[in-house]
């Protein structure tokens, strides 16, 4: 399971850093414009967002589009002494961010912590996504530790580039399905909803 999750996350992370910068750009305005025009998104009043890294799509359009509508945007930060990601309040993106784990956005040890339960929309970054609603990240597990800790409530979409599907992602029992995929052509929702944990227990 480990050596096929990390070939796929390493065949299409060097095709996405082959993506011309105009293409990323254009494909991230397309997805940002297919995200605010979702319903969960427009209801939702504080998100969870996180900040580009390497070759992904600038979720940083989204993040001031939320800003403008009033929204309450969290942005995590990696906590290396508990394997875990910290949440915390972002309001400027030119003051409140600064380099963090292996130089990944991060906020600010000054921005206020945001407590969990306050969440109600997640975009949950991923290498590789499937028509299943599952994902490969970084390899890190942090977002697999901090996904089972938010509100069962709280709608959880992914945001990619096309290249990024694939047709089967490695799963494991602890694995679970997002409740959407939104690329610069289409937004996949999964064959099983993602209140529907794949070991089969339900959520409470």
């Amino acid at each position: 399971m480990r050596e096929a999750k990390r070939a796929l996350r390493e065949r299409i992370l060097r095709a996405r850093d082959a993506l011309p910068a105009t293409v990323r750009a254009e494909a991230g305005a397309a997805i940002v414009r297919t995200l605010t025009a979702r319903p969960d998104y427009a209801a939702a009043r504080t998100l969870l967002l996180t900040l580009p890294y390497g070759s992904e799509w600038d979720t940083r359009l989204l993040l001031a589009v939320a800003l403008e509508q009033g929204k309450t945007i969290a942005v995590p930060r990696v906590n290396l002494e508990r394997r875990m990601l910290d949440i915390h309040v972002v309001c400027d993106l030119r003051r409140d961010v600064e380099p963090g784990y292996r130089g990944i956005p991060e906020p600010s040890t000054s921005c206020p912590p945001m407590e969990l339960a306050a969440i109600d929309w997640v975009l949950v970054p991923g290498v590789a996504f499937d028509a299943r609603g599952h994902r490969v990240g970084y390899g890190g597990g942090y977002y697999d530790r901090l996904l089972p800790a938010l509100p069962n409530s709280a709608a959880r979409i992914a945001a990619a580039f096309e290249l990024q599907i694939v047709d089967e992602v490695p799963t494991a029992p602890h694995d679970f399905a997002l409740d959407a995929i939104v690329t610069e052509l289409q937004v996949i929702v999964p064959r099983r909803p993602a209140t529907a944990w794949s070991n089969g227990l339900a959520p409470t």
